[in-house]
Order: structure tokens, then sequence, then C-alpha cells
């Protein structure tokens, strides 16, 4: 997977086309992206015993991993990402690169 939990992203298309945000977590195996105060969608909810007024919620909604890019924290700047493998110590181990500048990302 090209985006973890954790990593910064911007936002490429959409609504929030050149915001920056963290990813809060991945869902639906891979292919959308929670990403902290982007993408807000109201939804309505119900009274309970947590919340005995209910309402409407400003709430995250996901955002498709096509539309948004990993930002390099050493370039400051969106990046492209590619794989390579890379022997540390005696195992071989599968790291994250970016495509243009060849700098390890992880």
């Amino acid at each position: 997977m090209k985006i973890k939990k954790g990593d910064e992203v911007m936002v490429v298309a959409g609504k929030d086309n050149g915001k920056r945000g963290k990813v809060l977590r991945v869902v639906d195996k891979g292919q959308r992206v929670l990403v902290e105060k982007l993408n807000i969608a109201k939804k309505h909810s119900k009274p309970t015993e947590k919340d005995p007024r209910g309402g409407i919620v400003d709430k995250e909604a996901p955002i498709h991993i096509s539309n948004v890019m990993l930002v390099s924290s050493k370039l400051g700047r969106p990046v492209r990402v590619n794989y390579k493998i890379v022997e540390r110590g005696d195992k071989k181990t599968k790291i994250r690169y970016s495509h243009k500048h060849n700098e390890a990302l992880d």
C-alpha cells in the first residue's frame, strides 16, 4: 500500500483540492482513506444515552486513494511513490521511495 495511517497527504482532486491533512485510517482494503479535517460531511444522529440531544454532526468522510498524494517530509511537497527492495542487514525489505527524487520515504 502506498499510503499508510499517519502519513501526511495532499488532496489532488475534489472539493478539498490542494488541502493537506494526516491520514487517520485506511478503509475498504486500501481503496479509501480518512483524512483529518478534510472531506467533512453532515451526519444526522439520533438521541442516545451518551448524546441526549442528537442533531447534526460534522464528520470526516472517506476519500478515494487516487485523489490524494503522499507529501514527502523531506521535500515538503507531494510525490509519486514506488517500491524498492533493499537489503537491511541480512534481510530484504520492501520500502517506499519517491519516484522522481529516488529518496526513501520510510
